[in-house]
């Protein structure tokens, strides 16, 4: 019996060899076309797993015949990345060859972990590949991401899955068969990851050859991979697609969307954990301050499955799922946000007004800082109507503007209320 899993024995060899993925590796698309240019550059590969990240990074390496070096985010630390750096040092030392270095789920690594390959990068002492399940867009720094050009893998269609069992079973498998239903239903297992067809065909192979069988049915396949044959997508959705749709049915205020969402994702073995910081991001971004509750929530089910994790936990998970669906929604607070952090990166930088400065210190005192503030607990409603809190030069922004619904209906109307006390006092100062 042959010890290698069948899954690396199938590793391509070459370009011709992948199955898939044309849209980036045809004849005149921006992968091919970086492989056959004879000049490799960095680059991030996105995509949901067993599609190929590690095999196209491994055969680029070929292609160039460069030093691979691969780590894994999950299993390294600060030393491993020291001593990548040290080897591809040594490499281009004594052989002048280039080095590339692989980094698997890149987006576990922290700021500073990825920070540490900047200027390697920027030196040309490696050519850095990054593969990650994660948008790179959050999950990746800015600094890095901007080094590195960005391809994204699809799931195996199921064209793509039938033809990699073809090629297993005529080139490993002595010519096994399948009957059509089973072969669908060993399609459908993978939900578009090749390397979870390849196993689950190695543990339907061994069974049959030691039933003595040439052809597999429905039967022997739901005898071998059981539960397995529970999780299968039919439409192949990409992970990156169900969070999404996950996303939009709790903003499109349909519980019933959000949970089936919710419970795909966890039948189909996605991290809890991971759900959980996305709901706590969507309390925050769809529903702010309509409905605070929604926050604490949200928080609450996460700590709730920190603390009893699975199954239990789950139930916590999808009840602030459906809370956060039927809340009211606004996303107010977000379109503000992102409208200060725009106006910020592009104005200049201005001096804190005097007024408003601290002055712990007897100078910082006479130099007037602090002078002219106005306690607001001291003023009618504990608000100074007609004082500016923003640098001289900048009119009031409006950046946030409540919508009229849940708590934010509310705020709105306060807030236009304080707006009608700064015009009279502004008019009274003329």
């Amino acid at each position: 019996m042959n010890l290698i899993p069948l899954a690396e024995r199938m590793r391509p060899q070459s370009f011709d060899d992948v199955i898939g993925q044309q849209h980036v590796l045809g004849p005149g698309k921006p992968l091919r076309v970086a492989f056959e240019s004879g000049e490799p550059h960095s680059m991030i590969l996105w995509g949901p797993p067993g599609v190929g990240k590690t095999t196209l990074a491994r055969l680029m390496a070929d292609s160039f015949n460069a030093e691979f070096i691969a780590l894994s985010a999950v299993l390294s630390g600060v030393k491993d990345i020291r001593e990548a750096v040290e080897r591809a040092q040594l490499i281009r030392a004594n052989s002048g060859r280039r080095t590339i270095l692989f980094v698997d789920e890149v987006h576990r690594f922290n700021k500073s972990q990825q920070d540490a390959f900047l200027p390697h990068v920027e030196s040309g002492l490696f050519t850095f590949i990054g593969a990650t399940t994660e948008n790179p867009s959050f999950e990746v720094n800015s600094a890095l991401l901007s080094r590195a050009a960005v391809y994204v893998l699809k799931s195996l269609t199921e064209d793509d899955l039938g033809a990699m069992i073809d090629r297993a079973c005529h080139e490993e498998l002595d010519g096994l068969q399948f009957q059509p239903e089973a072969r669908e239903m060993l399609v459908a297992s993978a939900d578009g990851d090749g390397r979870k067809l390849l196993n689950n065909l190695e543990i339907v192979a061994r069974s049959a050859q030691a039933k003595g069988l040439d052809i597999v049915n429905s039967d022997v396949l739901a005898e071998c991979l059981g539960d397995a044959l529970r999780r299968f997508d039919k439409g192949g959705d990409a992970f990156y697609d169900q969070i999404s749709a996950l996303h939009k049915s709790v903003r499109g205020s349909n519980p019933d969307g959000a949970l089936y969402w919710l419970t795909r994702m966890l039948d189909g073995g996605t991290d809890p954990r991971y759900l959980a910081r996305r709901i706590v991001r969507m309390a925050w971004e769809d529903i702010g301050l309509a409905d605070p509750r929604a926050m604490t929530i949200a928080n609450d089910a996460a700590n709730t499955y920190e603390r009893l994790g699975s199954p239990e936990g789950e139930l916590a998970l999808a009840q602030a799922v459906i809370y956060l669906a039927v809340a009211a929604k606004s996303n107010a607070g977000y379109m503000a946000y992102n409208q200060a952090r725009a106006f910020v990166a592009k104005d200049k930088s201005r001096p804190v007004p005097e007024h408003l400065r601290n002055a712990p210190t007897k100078l910082m005192k006479e130099l007037g800082y602090g002078k002219l503030y106005r306690y607001a607990h001291d003023e009618p409603e504990a608000y100074a109507a007609g004082e500016t809190y923003l640098p001289d030069g900048i009119r009031e922004p409006n950046w946030y503007q409540p919508v009229p619904r849940g708590l934010e209906a509310k705020i709105g109307d306060k807030l236009a209320h304080l707006r009608e006390l700064d015009r009279e006092a502004r008019k009274n100062m003329k």
